[in-house]
């Protein structure tokens, strides 16, 4: 439901929860999930037959959660099916959720998604500048390779990209393929309009206002058979903003990992990047593709059109199935191999404490570097 009460204007974030409803803790209000006044205190009191609740009510959406997470529906009616995409629906995984809050538009973010080149300088020469910094050379990447691995990073020697039903699939070939056994790889797809796929995880970037994102992990850490340990409830975490202090030091311990590294990109270009002023180059096609894609799919709405990634028949919902990088041989991206300075996971507090667990230490309260 909205955040102000309609009486006096209050915030209803401070409001009493009920079994009813939400109360207004300034005089008593009652409302209930869709947004209706069922209780006047005083009101009713002073007058039994006041009609007066009944006239007021908060703007109301409906939610839903799935594995730990809440979606709220913001559309006209009737409200579509809740996608479920594949990493909900697996056995055998151990979810967690991480977020925070970007001081940038929500775009910057998912841009940056569509520019696979950025990762062997960003995540490749920049991580390694880093690690040097905090005095980790032992933890400098070296990313897969064709089975080989190579200090000098993942070097894209061609990058494409194909609209797909559910958003676009990003393909490269990287540096040490002979001619006769290129191979286009399948890189982290875009689900439409604002989800990252990341092998066994989601990145959302949810728009708070035109300046800010709420910027969610969503990860289905997978175990090898039988070690997946069943979950209570889904552990929520931080990760924390790289924002220089007051006085301009860079906190270059939380620049030791891509989300780092990706949120320094992304609100360094300013709360909302003048992309008037860009120069946009062969790296950028997916980027160019991605903002024809944006433009397409506002034009359908215009004309009362359902946009992609819009569900209504069940049976085709119980299990919508994405390409992603590493499928083909998923055992590489079990929990065992996550890289402990790579995504979010450095804050994860299933990875911490399966790595406590297994190296038979006490729980880690710090992340694992």
């Amino acid at each position: 439901i909205g955040d102000r009460c309609p009486h006096r204007k209050v915030n209803m974030l401070y409001g009493i929860p009920e079994q009813e409803g939400l109360r207004c803790p300034y005089h008593g209000w009652l409302f209930n999930h869709e947004g209706q006044c069922i209780e006047q205190p005083y009101e009713q009191a002073e007058d039994p037959n006041s009609n007066f609740k009944d006239k007021i009510h908060i703007q109301s959406y409906p939610v839903q959660e799935l594995c730990g997470l809440i979606f709220a529906y913001l559309g006209p009616q009737p409200a579509p099916l809740l996608p479920r995409w594949d990493l909900f629906t697996w056995d055998n995984v151990m979810w967690d959720i991480g977020a925070t809050v970007i001081p940038c538009n929500w775009l910057q973010c998912m841009e940056n998604s569509l520019d696979p080149v950025h990762v062997e300088w960003l995540h490749v020469a920049f991580s390694n500048y880093v690690l040097e910094r905090l005095g980790r050379p032992d933890l400098k990447r070296q990313m897969y390779l064709r089975g080989e691995t190579t200090s000098s990073g993942w070097q894209h020697e061609k990058i494409g990209f194909d609209v797909f039903e559910h958003g676009i699939i990003k393909r490269r070939v990287v540096a040490g393929q002979t001619e006769e056994n290129v191979e286009w790889r399948i890189g982290h797809p875009v689900v439409f309009p604002n989800i990252l796929r990341v092998q066994s995880a989601f990145q959302y970037r949810v728009p708070i206002d035109d300046e800010n994102t709420l910027h969610v992990y969503f990860t289905a850490h997978i175990f090898p058979p039988g070690m997946a340990e069943k979950q209570a409830s889904i552990p929520f975490y931080e990760v924390p903003m790289p924002k220089n202090d007051n006085y301009g030091e860079i906190p270059w311990n939380l620049l030791d990992n891509n989300s780092g590294q990706d949120m320094w990109a992304w609100f360094s270009q300013g709360r909302i990047a003048d992309r008037t002023t860009e120069h946009l180059g062969l790296s950028d096609k997916g980027v160019i593709l991605y903002r024809r894609l944006l433009r397409d799919q506002l034009a359908k709405l215009q004309r009362g059109e359902e946009t992609m990634n819009v569900f209504r028949n069940p049976t085709k919902n119980n299990r919508i199935d994405l390409p992603w990088e590493g499928q083909e041989g998923g055992e590489r991206f079990t929990v065992l191999g996550n890289r402990r300075t790579g995504q979010a996971q450095k804050y994860s507090p299933v990875l911490r404490d399966f790595v406590a667990k297994r190296d038979g230490q006490a729980a880690l309260e710090q992340p694992v570097h």
